[in-house]
């Protein structure tokens, strides 16, 4: 795992943009404590910094073909290097390291821009071809390592995080506002574009070329939603047998690492399956690692020390509570570059800071859900669409009826459902699939904010380009096929750029074994009673590790990595989001409506609504603009209970 970033020029890079790389580098030092290294020639500068992992002696980085023609940096892992490397060496190729990134080169010079496809693992790297004046940059099939990049006049610039292409200072800080309707709704942006205007994410399976001053992307791998329905013919039995074997050999994979491993255990489902296998695989016990609140509800580690009993674990712990939480958020989210989507970022954070004392590498169970249908959303969503279809059929003035006068004065839970089901809303992906599960749905931003801001919440613009995603599948998919497709190219990408730079904060490498790339292909060719069972959500992984997991495991509810943000929030904490979101600063920069907020808070507050959802992004959003727009840097927030909170020392249990 490392941190990579680089200039390159259509005609001569000027010395002092030489001088900016090793600023763009060492902002990424925490990517990278290891090593650090760059090449520059008359038109191209790459940066990097290592955390060795692979082949720790020779593994460095800048690293050349045999001419010195080609040169890579890279950032990730190529888990069956050592199966190219034979094809390679037999055509010609001379290797000086035992380093996957030098078969990444070598492999570039046989294949082209197609040695892509032959490689199996995590990666975002950039490719220098000096003789053809020319720079490709390509990224994994699921875009589990992150890449961003930019051009500036003649000049593209890239980074594994934003904030390297920011340390250039050859590009102006600002606010892509346009976007702000689809990140307070889906709490991330799902394309190319970033909050920062003009800066770009190259999506999950693409490649990128810039040759003669000009861009072009394209799209090199997809996941293969109804396009293959072998699995179709096979019984329950074979398609599970099939499952667990492909689940098995991605595991096994991930443990390519001349340093120690461990595993991130939450005690659900996820995790705990790849605990399992992941301790048959190794000749000592595995190194675990949880994390949990100081509020019993929101604690899962009876279930996680559970598991790692069941499998013989050495298991670690670390506990956290609210002034651990809020002293680390302001800095974590200068790490993420951008608004952090979900509280969960921070547990995380902690937990890969206790497992970076025992171990370089860790294990997830990131991805399985968006594959499997394991969100309980999936049913209730599918329920609510099967039941809007029947609705429709009812005459339009008794439907209208109903929406408009008979919902909305329904009390309680009772109209808090109805609101969020076909009776109050148009049968549309829109309405059932993506504003219904808003952090801050449509109309409740067309209040919360400034009316030039409400006025942008459509759901063109808010929903737009995950609408696109729902309409890809051809017409062999299944709706559950594309809310799972939609998922995967959107919510699960945020999710791993989450993990990618949680991690990475702490200097600690995750590998995600349930988004191997061939396991994801066979996923997407099952049927979805495979994955979705009446309320049975992850069918097919249930019955995979039933004879390697504790029978309350695998029955029990899923929990989400519940955050009692919601909690705090109700307590004195709320007074410190009403002096962050109401303060002189926030009212000048004119996008939120103070008075709608500070009720927000109020009702919230009082129980009168729930509010926690909001209250999190737009928190989040003004101390983002803080630390990169206005130029404040990280940020503090005030205790309640006194004086600044900072950033904690790790306490942990063993």
């Amino acid at each position: 795992m490392c941190g990579i970033a680089g200039i390159v020029a259509a005609d001569r890079l000027h010395a002092d943009e030489r001088a900016r790389l090793v600023a763009m580098r060492d902002v990424l030092a925490h990517r990278g404590p290891d090593e650090s290294g760059i090449f520059h020639d008359d038109y191209a500068g790459l940066a990097h910094r290592r955390l060795s992992i692979v082949d720790l002696a020779t593994g460095q980085q800048p690293l050349a073909n045999e001419d010195e023609t080609v040169w890579i940096v890279y950032n990730g892992e190529i888990y069956n290097h050592a199966d190219v490397r034979p094809e390679l060496e037999a055509a010609g190729h001379r290797y000086r390291t035992r380093s996957d990134t030098e078969t990444i080169v070598h492999a570039y010079e046989e294949w082209g821009d197609r040695c892509v496809e032959r490689f199996r693992g995590m990666f975002a790297f950039a490719i220098w071809d000096a003789r053809r004046r020319r720079l490709l940059l390509a990224r994994d099939r699921l875009g589990i390592k992150p890449l961003y990049w930019t051009v500036v006049d003649d000049r593209l610039l890239f980074g594994s995080e934003i904030k390297a292409i920011l340390e250039s200072g050859l590009v102006r800080r600002e606010a892509n506002e346009r976007a702000l309707p689809e990140l307070l709704s889906t709490r991330y942006l799902s394309g190319a574009e970033t909050l920062f205007k003009g800066i770009h994410r190259l999506l999950p399976g693409h490649l990128l070329v810039f040759e003669r001053g000009e861009v072009t992307t394209k799209c090199w791998w997809d996941i293969p939603v109804g396009e293959d329905r072998g699995a179709e013919a096979l019984s329950d039995r074979d398609a599970v047998g099939r499952f667990r074997d492909l689940l098995e050999e991605s595991v096994r994979l991930r443990l390519m690492a001349d340093v120690p491993l461990g595993m991130f255990l939450s005690g659900g489902l996820d995790s705990s399956a790849i605990a399992a296998l992941m301790a048959r695989m190794i000749d000592r016990p595995l190194q675990t690692f949880s994390v949990a609140f100081r509020q019993r509800a929101f604690s899962e580690l009876d279930y996680a020390r559970q598991v790692a009993r069941a499998i013989r674990a050495d298991a670690h712990e670390i506990v956290i509570d609210d002034r651990d939480f809020f002293g680390a958020l302001p800095r974590l989210i200068w790490h993420e570059d951008e608004p952090i989507a979900h509280p969960s970022s921070v547990p995380l954070y902690f937990v890969s800071r206790l497992a970076r004392d025992h171990v370089k590498v860790v294990l997830t169970g990131e991805g399985s859900d968006e594959l499997l249908a394991g969100y309980g959303k999936y049913p209730r969503a599918l329920a609510n669409w099967r039941a809007g279809r029947a609705w429709q059929s009812m005459p339009g003035t008794i439907r209208r009826w109903m929406a408009e006068a008979v919902v909305p004065r329904l009390p309680g839970r009772a109209g808090r459902y109805a609101r969020r089901s076909f009776l109050g809303m148009p049968r549309t992906p829109e309405a059932m699939f993506f504003d219904n599960f808003a952090a801050i749905s449509l109309r409740r931003q067309s209040t919360l904010l400034a009316p030039r801001f409400g006025s942008l919440a459509t759901p063109e613009r808010a929903y737009g380009p995950s609408r696109s995603y729902f309409d890809l599948p051809n017409g062999h998919s299944t709706t559950l096929d594309r809310l799972l497709y939609v998922d995967l190219k959107t919510y699960l990408v945020e999710l791993l750029m989450k993990q990618d730079q949680m991690s990475m904060a702490a200097s600690i490498e995750s590998r995600v074994p349930f988004l191997d790339h061939r396991l994801v292909e066979f996923a997407a060719s099952l049927p979805s009673r495979m994955k979705l069972r009446g309320f049975t959500t992850k069918w097919i992984l249930r019955e995979a590790v039933r004879e390697i997991l504790p029978p309350q495991i695998l029955s029990r509810r899923k929990m989400g990595f519940p955050v009692p943000f919601g909690v705090w929030m109700r307590g004195r904490w709320g007074d410190v989001a009403r002096d962050v979101l109401l303060d002189r600063r926030s009212r000048q920069r004119g996008i939120i409506n103070p008075s709608l907020v500070s009720r927000l808070i109020d009702d919230h507050a009082s129980g009168r609504s729930e509010g926690a959802d909001a209250l999190w992004s737009l928190v989040n959003l003004e101390l983002w603009y803080r630390t990169y727009i206005d130029g404040g840097g990280v940020q503090t927030l005030t205790s309640p209970l006194g004086p600044p909170v900072e950033a904690p020392e790790l306490r942990a249990t063993a």
